[in-house]
């Protein structure tokens, strides 16, 4: 089970049984017309082969959608992929790219993205 604690624009995702232990964080922006992604990053420990919990960007990014929902916008999320991610997040999340690593979710994807992470 995880949870997200909410400060602002910055998130973090924790596992209820470690609230103290974070697995990833989050930063975004509500564009007024989509929610922006400024960062999205695994802790040390959760990347790569060995990595301790999969899926902490998929369900990072999962809240991002979510969000767009509620403000409705669709689930229209965009964000800047760092270079050697940028496949990954189209191959393993369904993102699309817009221009160079620009990456966004339609709202098949965030809200497929969504039903996945935010099981009701």
């Amino acid at each position: 089970m995880v949870m997200l604690m909410a400060g602002s624009e910055n998130l973090c995702l924790c596992r209820t049984s470690e609230p103290r232990v974070i697995q990833g964080l989050l930063s975004l922006e509500d564009r007024k017309d989509h929610v922006f992604v400024h960062l999205v990053e695994n802790a040390k420990f959760n990347r790569g082969r060995g990595k301790k919990y999969l899926g902490v960007a998929g369900n990072l990014f999962a809240f991002a959608c979510k969000m767009a929902f509620e403000n409705g916008y669709e689930g229209s999320v965009s964000f800047d992929s760092k270079t050697k991610l940028v496949n990954h997040y189209m191959q393993f999340l369904g993102a699309k790219r817009l221009f160079g690593t620009h990456l966004y979710f339609d709202p098949i994807v965030a809200y497929e993205l969504v039903n996945k992470y935010f099981r009701q």
